[in-house]
């Protein structure tokens, strides 16, 4: 077994095909560029675009532009850096103003891709609320349709009562009959005639 990988290894080589071993880690091809993460650069563009957003920033950016003009107008002139035009000023906005403007670029895609991804979602999500709603109310349509066969308890209830009524006037007409022939064959008290007269 080790000999024919062995010799398909050698026939590889000779023919000029690198082998692709799967044991072994595969050699990263050498870059002139660096390396860098994307999601890591991601975020930290979006906390600079957060804090290039704020007052904060402005306040700071404020403070050291009329710093930078004071100094350069007030202080003795072996001491300043940046004469009256302030043209490195000038230089030192640009470039920031150059650096901010994509990174606040860079920020929003992101938040684009995000709010992209949370809107998707909650498409997928209305429309299984919107499948479980229909669901339930086909089962409650269902339900309501098979109630209507089955008897409600107020129904029963009535029927009961007539059923109650009835078997009370039967047995009332049946008492009834009963007496009255009892009073046929043993009279009442009261309705008994004695042949004896009274004396």
């Amino acid at each position: 077994m080790a000999e024919r990988e062995r010799e398909r290894d050698r026939a590889e080589r000779e023919r000029g095909l690198p082998r692709i071993r799967l044991d072994l880690p595969r050699e990263r091809p050498l870059r002139l560029l660096p390396e860098y993460d994307p999601e890591a650069f991601g975020r930290l563009s979006e906390r600079i675009a957060r804090f290039l957003g704020t007052g904060r920033f402005l306040v700071w950016m404020t403070l050291t532009v009329i710093v930078w003009i004071g100094w350069n107008v007030f202080a003795p002139a072996s001491l300043r850096f940046d004469e009256y035009p302030f043209i490195f000023l000038t230089l030192a906005l640009s470039l920031q103003a150059s650096y901010a403007a994509p990174l606040i670029l860079l920020a929003q895609n992101r938040q684009d891709d995000r709010d992209r991804v949370n809107l998707e979602q909650d498409r997928k999500q209305n429309e299984r609320s919107i499948a479980d709603t229909e669901y339930l109310t086909r089962e409650v349509a269902a339900l309501r349709m098979r109630l209507g066969e089955v008897a409600t308890r107020d129904w029963i209830r009535s029927e009961l009562q007539d059923l109650l009524k009835e078997l009370e006037e039967r047995q009332e007409e049946r008492h009834g009959e009963r007496h009255g022939e009892r009073r046929g064959l043993f009279p009442a008290d009261g309705d008994r005639r004695s042949d004896v007269p009274d004396r």
